[in-house]
């Protein structure tokens, strides 16, 4: 999200700085000014962050190392938040619901830490309500479904739902007619400068949905064949193996434990965006499932289907 909502807030006018360190630097997108930070250190964030009007919280630690390291790194950018009176932006999305998430879920729905991930994410939330209610630092949590799309991989869609697109297989891991709640990255990177410049419209702590693409594995299957122009043979999820290898591999164990999202109907009501936001015109689905092969190279070239 930090790659696409960075390159959106250049399109749309905006001088954007890009934190980072080491390799990262040299990956920023186009017209991103990069600076040298660890957000894992205070000082150092807060320095990076000054003169600041909008700070895009899009710190994306290990998905093993969340106990660790979210709300450290959250604390040290609510510290640069109030040290710079900076709007702070945070991709949030559907873990705080737990296992009572169902179809058009709204922003006031009951929270539940049903898993350690959703309480982490309830925990920093509120440590950000709270700063806007003590110290007056305007935070606006931005929540979407799984990410999908953008020139960055990482998503579901390539490490396993089209990562075998070139051997004609489409991997879906629930049951096949349930809806799932996607957000399309480049979709949500302009979601992100829309609502920098509506911020002065809202009050010191709001969360909004993302509503983004609410497809079942059968939408997203009959998609993916239109795009490619060929039948794709349907897989599953060896989810026991993967509990299995839980055991000795705690990535695996985390990303188990989350499997109920892909076994629980879901969507987010962004009838509230909508609202405030006016005329945001998201990609359709099929546009949005053509770029996104295209743009991570998922599908085979007319080189490697001569051959």
């Amino acid at each position: 999200i930090g790659n696409e909502a960075a390159q959106a807030f250049v399109a749309s006018g905006w001088r954007v700085l890009g934190i980072g360190r080491n390799a990262r630097l040299g990956q920023m997108a186009p017209g991103v000014e990069p600076v040298r930070a660890d957000a894992s250190d205070r000082d150092q964030l807060v320095s990076a962050c000054a003169d600041a009007d909008v700070i895009l919280n899009a710190l994306n630690p290990e998905y093993d190392e969340w106990e660790k390291t979210v709300m450290p790194m959250a604390r040290n950018v609510a510290a640069a938040a109030k040290a710079t009176g900076a709007t702070v932006l945070i991709p949030g999305n559907v873990y705080n619901f737990g296992y009572a998430i169902g179809m058009n879920t709204k922003e006031d729905s009951p929270e539940n830490p049903s898993t350690e991930k959703a309480r982490i994410r309830i925990e920093m939330e509120a440590l950000f309500s709270e700063l806007s209610a003590r110290d007056g630092v305007q935070t606006i949590v931005l929540r979407a479904g799984d990410f999908y799309g953008g020139a960055k991989p990482g998503s579901w869609l390539d490490l396993m739902i089209l990562s075998k697109l070139k051997k004609d297989v489409f991997t879906w891991p629930g049951p096949w007619d349930l809806p799932h709640a996607f957000a399309y990255l480049p979709d949500l990177g302009r979601a992100f400068v829309a609502i920098a410049e509506k911020r002065h419209e809202l009050g010191r702590f709001e969360r909004l949905h993302f509503a983004g693409h609410t497809l079942t594995g059968n939408q997203m299957h009959r998609l993916a064949e239109q795009v490619t122009g060929r039948k794709l043979k349907r897989a599953g999820v060896p989810w026991m193996l993967i509990r299995g290898l839980g055991l000795v591999k705690k990535l695996y164990r985390e990303i188990a434990v989350m499997s109920y999202l892909w076994r629980t109907a879901h969507s987010l009501d962004g009838s509230r965006f909508e609202k405030l936001v006016g005329d945001f015109r998201a990609t359709a689905p099929r546009e949005a499932m053509q770029q996104a092969i295209a743009d991570l190279s998922l599908d085979r070239t007319p080189r490697d289907m001569a051959a």
